[in-house]
C-alpha cells in the first residue's frame, strides 16, 4: 500500500513540474524589471531572424538609438518611445517598434504594476 502511495505521488511530482517550470517568474523590483528588459530586448536585436529582416529591409541603418521601453502586468510591451536618435529613417524606426510592440518577455508584473525602462541600442 505505501508503495502504491510513493508511485501516485511520484507521477503527480512530475506531471505537475511542467507547468511549474513553465509560470513566468513575477518581477517586483524595477531594477530587475530593468535588466531582464535590457536582456531580452538585446536578445531580440541580435537574434538572427531580427538582423535578417533589418539587413534585408534597412541595409543602410546604421547608429544609436535611445528608446523607452513600457511594460505591463502580462510582461507585454505598452508603448515604444524614441527619445533620440542619429537614425533618421522613419520606416526603421516604425519597423524597430512594431518588432518591440509585439514581443512579450519571459517575465510578469504585480496586478496594476508598469515599469518605463530607457534602453540605448547602437546599429
Amino acid at each position: 500500500m505505501r508503495i502504491v502511495k510513493i508511485i501516485i505521488g511520484l507521477t503527480f511530482l512530475l506531471l505537475i513540474t511542467p507547468a511549474l517550470q513553465a509560470q513566468k517568474p513575477v518581477l517586483t523590483d524595477e531594477e530587475q524589471v530593468a535588466e531582464m528588459v535590457t536582456k531580452e530586448v538585446d536578445e531580440v536585436f541580435h537574434d538572427e531572424d531580427f538582423t535578417k529582416k533589418k539587413n534585408k529591409k534597412f541595409p543602410n541603418a546604421k547608429g544609436t538609438m535611445v528608446v523607452d521601453i513600457s511594460v505591463i502586468q502580462n510582461g507585454k510591451v505598452s508603448t515604444f518611445f524614441k527619445v533620440e536618435s542619429d537614425i533618421t529613417d522613419m520606416d526603421f524606426i516604425s519597423f524597430m517598434s512594431k518588432y518591440i510592440l509585439d514581443h512579450k518577455f519571459k517575465f510578469k508584473l504585480q496586478k496594476q504594476q508598469r515599469y518605463k525602462i530607457r534602453y540605448t541600442i547602437t546599429f
